[in-house]
């Protein structure tokens, strides 16, 4: 392969200003560069489930809900799933930044073949996922609801994850723009499919909830398929032949890549789960608590997609620096990426504290007298949120530049004694015992964002400090 094929300008080291100040120049507009694309594909995705959530509450509150519930099944398992999924761009941006081309077609091939595997374990658990929800002390009849929507979402989980290894891999040669336009796209295609399916337009079936959950699953493999076709037609990647004897096993690549995914996973999996375990929470205070929070959430969630771009683009850029064994670089790309993210959600919060009513209207009649409950406690919930928008971003971006080091045992350990220990536990008091309901929760999911947010940027922090002295591996 010439090298001309895998040259990057973004790349550490390359020519460029080399004082202090044009360095962090430099990087900062790199970050800015990767950044906008992935942002954009994150909040294109967040808006397929936005435009579900959306359409769900224009079935009725009790509708809403059922499907706040049935995603608070699968989305925590789809990011499960997606985290062990994202192990593949730190090392194939290592292997890029160390030259190691071979590499990257092995790390690509295996990610398909270990969310595979995890695709169908979580696939029985969220076709089961009624049982799950009765368990926990849900209405039947919301259960009820929930389980049409959860038998045919189910069928999505795999495109979704093969989708996320390729974004990975376009990702890591700073070429996201494929799969921003192919998510883009979907997201209408998703609008209408719900249009149809779920009210019964365009001579469609009117399925509800369920019509949402088979209109997901086509749209996952259509995705799937499309970035595929552009990966094995683009004469860049094309290169690669990522699906060159694609049943040869690659044991130690595989182990390698769920030694370092599964803490990932975990680690969202614990920041996913808490926000369903507070779902769970509402569910016990009242249904109309239980659609407050799903819609202040899905407010919540919209505004994450921004810093979760930009800590996509803080793996990528770490690991090259990595890969390339320049410490200064680490250390230039993980607080870059902290300085964009925290302006971001600086003013993400603004609009949260000041224009709660207004988003609020995006999903309910803020006229209709039966909603108003529904609406006020929205808004109180959108109070909350403003106040940890800062240490949602700073806690994502922190984590993920960290992982662009391969380090991902003490990060998870970090987001499972934050967002459970701290976070859960603080809802669970301050909703019950203290009283305060639905506040109390927003407030615990603050405070263990927090504690996660401060632990991983110390971290990061402590790891640029030692590095030049220490090396780059990280145990």
């Amino acid at each position: 392969m010439s090298k001309s094929l895998f040259s990057d300008p973004g790349t550490p080291g390359t020519s460029g200003s080399r004082s202090p100040g044009g360095l962090w120049r430099r990087e900062i507009w790199e970050t800015l560069c990767l950044s906008a694309p992935l942002a954009f594909t994150q909040l294109a995705m967040i808006g397929i489930n936005t435009t579900d959530i959306v359409m769900m509450g224009w079935l009725g509150p009790e509708d809403l809900a059922a499907g706040a519930l049935g995603m608070n099944i699968y989305i925590p398992l789809f990011l499960f799933g997606l985290g062990i999924a994202t192990v593949v761009a730190p090392m194939v941006a290592q292997a890029l930044g160390g030259r190691d081309f071979k590499g990257v077609r092995r790390t690509v091939r295996q990610g398909f073949w270990l969310t595979l595997v995890f695709s169908v374990i979580f696939s029985l658990v969220i076709w089961n996922g009624r049982w799950i929800m009765l368990l926990f002390g849900q209405e039947a009849d919301v259960a009820l609801r929930a389980d049409a929507y959860l038998k045919a979402v189910t069928w999505a989980l795999l495109p979704s994850l093969w989708f996320v290894v390729l974004r990975c891999f376009v990702t890591a040669h700073s070429r996201p723009r494929s799969a921003l336009v192919i998510t883009l796209l979907a997201v209408a295609v998703n609008a209408v499919g719900n249009y149809g399916l779920m009210f019964g337009n365009f001579g469609l079936p009117r399925w509800e909830l369920m019509g949402a959950g088979i209109t997901s699953s086509v749209v996952s493999w259509l995705m799937f398929a499309a970035l595929l076709g552009f990966v094995l037609w683009d004469r860049r990647f094309k290169r690669y032949a990522i699906l060159l004897r694609f049943w040869r096993p690659d044991w130690p690549r595989f182990r390698e890549l769920f030694r370092l995914g599964l803490p990932i996973g975990l680690t969202l999996l614990a920041e996913t789960g808490l926000f369903s375990g507070a779902a769970f929470l509402m569910g016990l205070i009242s249904t109309e608590a239980l659609a407050a929070h799903a819609i202040a959430l899905q407010c919540a969630a919209v505004a994450f997609m921004v810093p979760m771009g930009i800590s996509q683009a803080a793996v990528v850029r770490v690991g090259l620096a990595a890969g390339s064994r320049d410490a200064a670089a680490v250390g230039r790309a993980g607080w870059s990426s902290l300085i964009v993210g925290t302006l971001f959600m600086t003013g993400s919060a603004l609009v949260f504290w000041f224009a709660g009513r207004q988003l609020v209207g995006l999903f309910l009649d803020l006229d209709l007298p039966a909603n108003q409950g529904v609406v006020q406690l929205a808004v109180s919930f959108l109070v909350i949120a403003a106040l940890f928008q800062l240490v949602d971003g700073a806690q994502v971006i922190g984590v993920s530049a960290l992982r662009g080091l391969k380090d991902t045992k003490v990060p998870m350990w970090l987001a499972l004694t934050g967002y459970w220990g701290v976070g859960f536990g603080t809802s669970a008091v301050l909703a019950f015992p203290l009283g305060l309901d639905g506040m109390g929760v927003w407030i615990g999911l603050a405070v263990g964002l927090a504690f996660v947010a401060v632990a991983a940027v110390w971290r990061f922090h402590r790891r640029a400090v030692l590095l030049p002295n220490g090396g780059l591996a990280v145990a």
